[in-house]
């Protein structure tokens, strides 16, 4: 009886404890998650975002541009594809002389029939003047009126009015002509056979009220004419003190004697362009850290702040290859490639292609202007509303555009 009572209790305890695990198996055992793949590998991370010093902007790279969002009339859920602008020639003949005034008009010279023309916003030319201007060989134009400076080979120079049909010859020993930004003024080397006869002056364009601003004695090749559009500055100078191999100072040059502060360039062979509103100077310089190639600077230039916020833009181009739109953006023909030495020798990259590069003065960001054939940009220009680029080729007869 005793051992009967013993096997039943026996039984029921451990009937107890398999009810018990059973239990404790449904109810409170962890479970492993079930990925779906047996990898036979344990992951000891951990899922998170990357760290502040994870990922960095490089703000030198190169962007290209992408298409715009979808607009209203864009069926939901197709992107527009990307499409390289069109380059056009404008412009067939051998032209020279082009500028591009305030209001975004292009005048130009055409070498085959000797006349000047301006470009009109439906493609067409129209004549500035019935007069002809043989074998002409630069040409300085306002930035407000319809008048030039004209040189020639002989260096003879004459003013100009394409409006009232004015005609004035300027001295022979006057060069390097520049116009005020209000176009009442220029600005020019006076080139005397004597030393102290070498002056940098300012007059009306016609020639009258010349005004002495400063000897140039035998520094005049060091001098360059550039009236700066706000219309402190009238040139710049690399009569500063000796800074070594790599190094510049370059002075200001007011109407009055300021004694402007002068900035410091890292190379020689200094090209510089005014921004529109003349706060900023864009330059070019080469150097032996950098091959002897073209590298493009910008620098603050208004008088309360010369020489401040000076920054190297990471583009290996010339400043005279470059437009500002306005004072923050700068359009510019980059070469693909350049050769040894070709800062002092721009020739080397003569037949080299140019990409169209804009470049954000503020970020240092560029973003690629993709045309559809090959050009080596000579003078590139912003035309009316910003909309297109208008650009001379190197190798090329004629006007280019493309839209931006």
């Amino acid at each position: 009886m005793d051992k009967k009572r013993f096997i039943i209790a026996s039984v029921f305890l451990l009937f107890c404890i398999a009810i018990g695990y059973l239990l404790y198996l449904v109810f409170f055992a962890k479970k492993a998650p079930d990925t779906g793949v047996d990898t036979g590998v344990i992951d000891t991370t951990t899922g998170q975002f990357p760290t502040a010093d994870e990922g960095e902007l490089d703000e030198d790279r190169i962007i290209i541009d992408t298409t715009d969002l979808p607009t209203a009339g864009v069926v939901p859920g197709r992107i527009p594809s990307q499409v390289t602008p069109q380059v056009e020639r404008v412009v067939e003949q051998p032209i020279s002389g082009t500028n591009f005034d305030t209001s975004g008009r292009a005048n130009f010279y055409d070498k085959t029939d000797g006349k000047f023309y301006r470009l009109l916003p439906d493609g067409s030319v129209k004549a500035l003047s019935d007069d002809v201007f043989y074998n002409v060989d630069k040409v300085t134009w306002s930035p407000v009126k319809t008048e030039s400076i004209i040189e020639y080979p002989d260096g003879s120079n004459i003013y100009y009015n394409f409006e009232t049909k004015e005609q004035v010859t300027l001295p022979k020993h006057w060069e390097d002509f520049s116009f005020s930004n209000l176009g009442d003024k220029i600005a020019a080397k006076s080139i005397g056979i004597a030393e102290e006869n070498r002056w940098l002056i300012t007059a009306e364009p016609q020639g009258k009220n010349i005004k002495l601003v400063e000897p140039m004695g035998n520094n005049a090749s060091k001098v360059t004419v550039d009236w700066s559009p706000n219309n402190q500055i009238i040139a710049t100078s690399l009569t500063g003190e000796a800074l070594g191999s790599d190094r510049q100072e370059v002075l200001f040059v007011g109407q009055n004697g300021e004694n402007f502060q002068s900035i410091i360039v890292e190379g020689r062979g200094i090209i510089s362009e005014w921004s529109p509103q003349g706060k900023k100077l864009l330059y070019s310089v080469y150097s032996a850290r950098n091959n002897f190639n073209p590298e493009l600077w910008i620098v603050n230039a208004d008088v309360d702040s010369i020489g401040t916020g000076r920054k190297y833009l990471s583009v290996n181009t010339w400043a005279d290859k470059c437009t500002f739109s306005n004072d923050r953006f700068v359009y510019c023909g980059v070469p693909t490639d350049l050769e040894l030495g070709s800062g002092f020798a721009p020739e080397l990259a003569r037949y080299t292609p140019d990409k169209l590069i804009k470049i954000d003065t503020q970020t240092g960001i560029k973003t690629e202007i993709r045309m559809d054939e090959n050009h080596t940009i000579e003078e590139i220009f912003v035309g009316e509303y910003g909309e297109t680029i208008y650009f001379t080729d190197k190798n090329q007869t004629g006007l280019f555009s493309t839209k931006l």
